[in-house]
């Protein structure tokens, strides 16, 4: 039976239209005679539509009403096969009038189709997609009640179909139209894959694609500086694919999503109640919604009851011009102020406002529908239904509906011509049908574009040849502007930004803010006059949608662990870093952060100034010392002749105070701004100083001990040891000290260096490691004369006590050693002025420890105890000790 069936579906595709009709009820006789048998039968439906004769039929799809729930269906009994609600769309039955309208002018213009009259049949998708099937087979058989498959129109063909509105309904329309290679012109269906010529090659649109509708919200996403956006789509391909497009592009900006959300296109309160709560819950101020009117007044009327504000809201061109349609109290425009949306450019249909105001249900007999417009725009019923509901409510008073109500007095937004919005599209799309067909019937044979140069026949063509003329159709609209679609069907996409504002009398007016225009420049597409948008709750300053807001300069973001980038904390940064409040940044070398971590400055130079505390403190008392080391030459100047001056070699006493003056004078070297020349005076004063102090201490330790434990009866190894002696000695010492030293800067040579790393955000300026090496150097010498010094006048530690010279010098050198030895570790632990500051203090030290130990005693004794400064005084105790040992 089926090999039978697919044989005649050929032949009936190669037969000629009355051949086709005679042998179409030839073969279904012959169906019904041979199905019997076997059980096979041809289902019949119903399709009940707005419908006008013609030569030629552009048939029509609008969703006229709402869908019913399915999801309930028990099927008990044969469902209604067409599955519509009885609530009546207002909006979509004006877009049906505009194609109506244009229909009728283009029948009036005996220009664009001379001797052709245009018909239409029009029917109601009820936004699903079954009708819509239903409907297309309607428009492609030509009957009300129709066979699927077959075609029995006798007196006029169907050129092309205008619609569906929603992109689920178009790809289901198109799947079959294709396969029949009929034009379908979509006036609202914007999801991206119906550009794909493979899948639906006689598809056009005067919808621009979603591609550019995500793109325009992404570009304003961008131009108000949004971080934290949430999104809400139709549960269908059409909100899925713009959602998906949409994120993409955004997350490339570095905005991030707090929620993405599906509306349910079956009702679902539990399913508003979800999403409303995310809605709720999260700290997104600003939301995109790409979603139609119908499925998502129940969302926000959810919104409403939950009492949700301070969001701004991006609708997409599905509902943004939809507000007066379900705003109805006024008391909720305050959910809805500042709604920013895309919209189809305005365009100027001139007539068919006038058009709309002589609607009229006495008229339009015809038009199935228009009872239902009048009982909404003039809130009305008809006498059966006030009948019928008086019966069932007697106390209900209800308005009858007379069919004399004057349209123009309803002030309705049905008539509202500031709507045009879709109904342009629509407009366009018949006339893009017309245009075409012109371009058919003005063909000339021999220059047609079939083969052998022939054309079609304007009375009897085949879908697919009209289908050329509208891939290559071209005019110039009502508004003056060129229209075409390109390559995939598309039209050039250009949208109207529109800001949803409150009027005086509390109803939202869409003023337009803004235009995007996708034939322009890049960088010059989008414009926005901000001085004209209104924000929520009537604010003018542009809302904030952010997760965290940003951080401050001088702290860097940390991305909080399982959130979005754009969620993080603050923290602050690093010593030496700054940051603009994103990350942060190393200053350079001479640099520092300053307090607040958002500036590089100069780091602070650290010396030790004569000015500070310290440095004044140690300057007192290297002053102190120099004065002491004078007034100590003094007094020996003043008691030069006296016994116990005498006793201790005058001569290098005055030098090795000559020296110690010195030691103190080289400490000023050590404070102030150190300098290549204040670096070379440090370690050479610093060496000779030392030397010759310490070659004078050698001398009189060597002299002491020569005198009193070497000497035996008539052998005195002192006049071996002259006084030129003592000076050979010490300059010989010394020359070995500056040989050193000259060594050192021949071979290091001493700079000031910036020192960046010993203390955190200063810069120590200081002698260059030569200096310190020299510094080590004379040290290491030092060291040895003070050893050597040390070693002797410890053995010659128990002298007499009244001359106990060897004793104080004993004293004075392990003062000596203690000081330096203490000092090296301090030294090495130490950084910035407080290491010179304990160079100083050693110095000083040492030096006090010298000139008190070895000096002090004798000026006791100048000064307080001048009775003791005699030669007797001197020789007693060596007297008492002799003659001890004498008797011994």
């Amino acid at each position: 039976m089926q090999e039978v069936i697919l044989l005649q579906v050929s032949i009936l595709v190669k037969m000629g239209f009355y051949f086709k009709l005679c042998f179409l009820l030839f073969f279904c006789m012959f169906s019904k005679f041979e199905a019997a048998p076997s059980g096979c039968k041809l289902q019949e439906y119903t399709a009940n539509g707005v419908l006008q004769g013609g030569d030629i039929i552009i048939g029509g799809v609008f969703p006229l009403h709402d869908t019913i729930d399915v999801s309930n269906l028990s099927f008990a009994s044969e469902p209604d096969n067409r599955m519509c609600d009885d609530r009546f769309n207002i909006r979509t039955y004006r877009w049906m009038q505009g194609m109506i309208f244009a229909i009728n002018e283009i029948n009036n213009d005996p220009a664009l189709l001379p001797n052709i009259t245009l018909g239409y049949a029009i029917y109601d998708t009820c936004y699903n997609i079954p009708a819509a099937i239903k409907d297309t087979f309607a428009l492609i058989s030509g009957q009300q009640k129709f066979t699927p498959n077959y075609q029995c129109q006798l007196n006029s063909s169907l050129s092309a179909v205008i619609g569906a509105s929603t992109s689920t309904i178009s790809i289901a329309m198109a799947s079959i139209l294709g396969i029949y290679n009929f034009p379908q012109i979509s006036y609202f269906s914007s999801i991206p894959v119906l550009s794909n010529k493979e899948e639906f090659p006689s598809f056009f649109r005067t919808m621009p694609s979603d591609m550019f509708q995500s793109k325009v919200f992404v570009l304003l996403v961008k131009h108000f500086g949004w971080k934290w956006v949430g999104i809400l789509a139709d549960d269908v391909d059409y909100g899925i694919q713009a959602a998906q497009i949409f994120r993409k592009e955004v997350e490339s900006l570095g905005v991030c999503i707090a929620f993405s959300e599906m509306i349910p296109i079956v009702k679902s309160r539990e399913k508003y109640l979800q999403v409303v709560d995310v809605i709720r819950m999260s700290s997104a101020r600003v939301i995109v919604a790409f979603s139609c009117d119908t499925n998502i007044v129940p969302l926000l009327e959810e919104v409403v009851r939950q009492n949700i504000t301070n969001r701004t809201w991006l609708a997409s061109e599905g509902w943004s011009t939809s507000g007066p349609l379900f705003i109805i109290k006024k008391e909720h425009t305050k959910y809805w102020t500042g709604t920013m949306g895309l919209t189809l450019p305005l365009c100027d249909i001139e007539g068919l406002q006038e058009f709309l105001f002589q609607t009229n249900p006495t008229k339009a007999v015809h038009d199935m529908f228009i009872a239902e417009l009048w009982e909404e725009v003039f809130n009305c019923l008809w006498s059966p239904v006030v009948e019928e509901k008086n019966k069932l409510q007697p106390n209900m008073s209800q308005e009858i509906c007379t069919g004399l109500e004057d349209m123009r007095a309803a002030n309705h937004s049905y008539t509202d011509d500031s709507n045009f919005r879709v109904s342009c599209n629509v407009n366009n799309a018949v006339y893009a049908v017309a245009y075409a067909l012109h371009d058919l019937q003005a063909c000339e044979n021999g220059k047609g574009p079939f083969e052998n140069g022939t054309c079609a026949s304007i009375h009897d063509f085949e879908p697919w040849q009209l289908l050329h003329y509208m891939k290559k159709v071209r005019f110039i609209d009502q508004s003056g502007n060129e229209r075409y679609f390109d390559k995939n069907g598309d039209v050039s996409a250009v949208y109207d930004i529109i800001n949803w504002q409150v009027t005086a009398d509390g109803v939202i007016n869409f003023v337009k803010v803004g235009r995007y225009d996708a034939r322009a420049a890049p960088g010059h597409q989008l414009t926005i006059r901000e001085k004209d948008l209104i924000w929520n709750t009537g604010e003018l300053e542009v809302p904030h949608s952010v997760c965290s807001k940003n951080c401050k300069p001088g702290t860097r973001k940390r991305v909080q662990q399982g959130q979005p980038i754009c969620c993080f904390d603050c923290i602050p940064c690093a010593e030496g870093e700054i940051s603009n409040g994103t990350e942060c940044f190393q200053c350079p070398e001479d640099y520092w952060s300053n307090i607040n971590k958002d500036q590089c400055v100069p780091k602070e130079v650290e010396f030790l100034s004569f000015y500070e505390p310290l440095g004044s403190i140690l300057t007192f008392f290297s002053i102190l010392g120099v004065t002491t080391s004078a007034a100590v030459i003094l007094i020996f100047i003043k008691f030069m002749n006296t016994p116990i001056v005498r006793a201790n070699n005058y001569e290098l006493s005055f030098l090795l105070l000559f020296s110690l003056m010195l030691c103190f004078l080289t400490s000023f070297a050590f404070i102030g701004q150190p300098s290549v020349e204040f670096c070379v005076l440090r370690q050479i004063g610093f060496g000779i100083s030392f030397t010759l102090c310490l070659s004078c201490i050698l001398v009189k330790t060597v002299v002491v001990v020569l005198a009193f434990k070497m000497t035996t009866p008539n052998q005195n190894v002192l006049k071996h040891f002259q006084p030129i002696h003592h000076r050979l000695v010490v300059t010989a010492t010394m020359l070995i000290q500056i040989c050193i030293c000259v060594g050192f800067l021949f071979s290091l040579p001493i700079a000031v260096q910036k020192n960046t790393k010993a203390a955190v955000g200063k810069i120590i300026l200081e002698c260059s490691k030569g200096s310190e090496h020299a510094f080590f150097g004379n040290l290491g010498y030092i060291g040895f004369l003070s050893v050597l010094g040390f070693v002797l006048a410890f053995l010659a530690r128990k002298l007499p006590n009244n001359f106990n010279e060897a004793k104080f010098i004993t004293f004075s050198l392990f003062i000596f050693f203690a000081v330096w030895v203490s000092f090296l570790p301090a030294y090495f632990s130490i950084k910035g002025k407080y290491l010179v500051a304990i160079e100083i203090f050693a110095i000083l030290s040492s030096s006090f420890g010298l000139l008190v130990c070895i000096f002090f005693p004798k000026c006791y004794v100048l000064l307080l105890r001048p009775e003791l400064n005699t030669k007797r005084g001197l020789m007693d105790r060596a007297h008492l000790t002799a003659k001890s040992t004498s008797k011994t």
